[in-house]
């Protein structure tokens, strides 16, 4: 037996269906490893093909490139160099795996499947995959492999089978999207599938935004004794060789590799909702991005994000003012702007909003002003800005928040228009919370690294989307802190009326903010994509019927 295994944890990010792209960096992480030592390179669930292919996996033809792609890499590994372990979907007797190929000495060693297909949430993995049998350990210079691929990990059946037959460490490769406090979830996971075999772990995840989602790397290895051997950065390609030997019971051991200091939580949220950013607009070939920038908190934030995110020569933002905007919201908006570094434009809707007044005067005659002229300001200002987008390339970002896609406080075809609304997924209190750690901290990846990023006023001011004179959100929605409060137990945990009152809140607030909810149904199903951060998105995470009778 090898006295010793040098194991690389490779931490990349794959763009879903760019087979050939993907194929490269794989390449470029084996020459990095093979430079640093080591003897085998560890790589993220499905990195040949990306993370979630979702459809694509049904493709012939995308079968065909993944699995060339794998045979490609194979014969890399003639070299006498590290060997591979890549995630990709896989044929076999008709059937789609999703699956970890081992590959060393020119050629696919072994291959291993998914054993647990999630179907809940962002997942749909039932739908296009078989699940395979309970996997045996991988030989692999010596050392018997335990590979869990991601979901496996969650139950304690995959590792029991593993230990059971032979296995000396558990290797899990992954493609776990971020949330909120899911870190120590995973640690807490492995911990315990470590314990009840007795087998160090090693876990690898990818990194990079994918559609609504966003992974944060977060890799590490851990020993029997618990003690965490591996952390690699959050948010950020990195590779880290691990180093085993064997201790005098012939059990791997992982001498102490560098730790990465875990972000404390408003740090991690903007970090995600930044690379998820970046991702969106760099991975689709956006020239860069546009937005409306009215001197609210909304606005600001998703201006600091792009800028952080894209860097300011990549923002444009338009401040498009009507008679009912005031001249805070204008100096504040100029200030913003100022202290990114982004580009301003002025664009008045007086014109547009006078024109569509006079062009509706006939049919409006005998009615009094409503919503309907509230919407129309909103949809003025995201026909320009779509005008812009199309004149110049840059894709329209919206700045509306969790709260306001809850309530439905949003303006179809107007506010909503665009292809990315990064705050789709962040309550209205957590924005206030990140504006203030915005306004005090730099982000690791920030290529804008300034700070303040917007003015005091902004986070300070009651926000008001300036529609008709005097209007404030909160005079409409109730006090954000108890929106929010409501809205988390309904969306996020599901809690009926009754059980939500014996909280503490009153009756009538928690049915008439239930009815928001339900009633803006049609509304969210046609918003724009938006980074995932909490345990329940709307979208793909969350899918009620439009049309919906229930009234329970």
């Amino acid at each position: 037996m090898t006295a010793t295994l040098a194991l690389a944890l490779a931490q990349i990010n794959p763009t879903v269906g760019d087979v050939a792209g993907n194929l490269a960096k794989i390449r470029a992480a084996r020459t990095q490893a093979a430079a640093a030592g080591a003897t085998l390179v560890l790589l993220p669930e499905l990195v040949v093909s990306g993370y979630p292919p979702e459809d694509l996996v049904l493709k012939p033809a995308f079968q065909a490139a993944c699995r060339g792609a794998v045979e490609a890499l194979a014969a890399d590994t003639a070299d006498g160099g590290p060997g591979l372990i890549v995630g990709t979907p896989w044929v076999e007797n008709g059937n789609v795996y999703n699956a970890a190929c081992v590959l060393d000495g020119g050629r696919v060693q072994t291959v291993r499947y998914k054993h647990h297909l999630p179907n809940y949430g962002v997942f749909d993995e039932k739908r296009v995959f078989v699940a395979g049998p309970l996997p045996g350990p991988v030989a692999f210079r010596g050392v018997r492999l335990g590979l869990m691929i991601c979901e496996d990990m969650w139950f304690a059946d995959v590792a029991e089978c593993l230990v059971e037959s032979g296995a000396e460490i558990l290797v899990v490769p992954n493609g776990s999207p971020f949330e909120t406090d899911k870190r120590d979830q995973r640690l807490q996971l492995a911990l315990a599938r470590m314990a009840e075999t007795g087998l160090p772990l090693v876990y690898v995840n990818q990194v990079g935004g994918q559609d609504e989602l966003v992974f944060d790397g977060s890799s590490f290895a851990i020993n029997v004794d618990r003690s965490l051997a591996v952390q690699l950065e959050p948010f950020a390609n990195d590779m880290a060789v691990s180093q085993w030997t064997r201790d005098a019971k012939g059990g791997l051991v992982c001498a102490g590799g560098r730790v990465a200091t875990p972000l404390e939580a408003l740090a991690e949220t903007y970090s995600a909702l930044m690379l998820g950013l970046r991702d969106y607009v760099d991975k689709n070939r956006f020239k860069g991005v546009i937005l409306g920038l009215s001197g609210g908190i909304d606005s600001a934030l998703t201006a600091a994000l792009a800028a952080d995110a894209l860097g300011p020569a990549r923002v444009h933002s338009v401040m498009m003012p009507s008679r009912f905007t005031s001249r805070d919201s204008l100096d504040d908006a100029a200030e913003c702007a100022h202290l990114l570094g982004i580009r301003l434009d002025r664009i008045d809707i007086e014109p547009a909003v006078a024109a569509f007044g006079g062009m509706l005067a006939p049919q409006f005659e005998g009615t009094k002003p409503d919503i309907t002229e509230e919407n129309i300001q909103s949809r003025c200002r995201g026909l320009t800005l779509m005008a812009l987008s199309n004149k110049f390339g840059h894709m329209v970002v919206s700045t509306g928040n969790k709260s306001e896609m809850s309530a439905g406080y949003a303006t179809l075809y107007g506010d909503m228009c665009g292809g990315f609304a990064v705050l789709k997924d962040v309550w209205k209190t957590t924005v206030f919370e990140l504006c203030r750690w915005r306004n005090a901290h730099v982000p690791a990846s920030s290529l804008d690294p300034r700070t303040p990023v917007m003015p005091e006023r902004v986070i300070t001011k009651p926000p008001t989307a300036e529609l008709r004179e005097g209007q404030t959100d909160e005079a409409s929605l109730g006090p954000y802190a108890q929106l929010d409060a409501i809205l988390r137990e309904l969306v996020e945990q599901e809690r009926t009326v009754e059980e939500i009152v014996a909280k503490g809140f009153a009756e009538a607030e928690v049915r008439r903010i239930w009815r928001m909810l339900d009633l803006s149904e049609y509304k969210r199903r046609q918003a724009p994509p938006g980074v995932k951060i909490t345990s329940r998105s709307f979208g793909r995470e969350r899918r009620y019927p439009i049309t919906n009778g229930f009234r329970g």
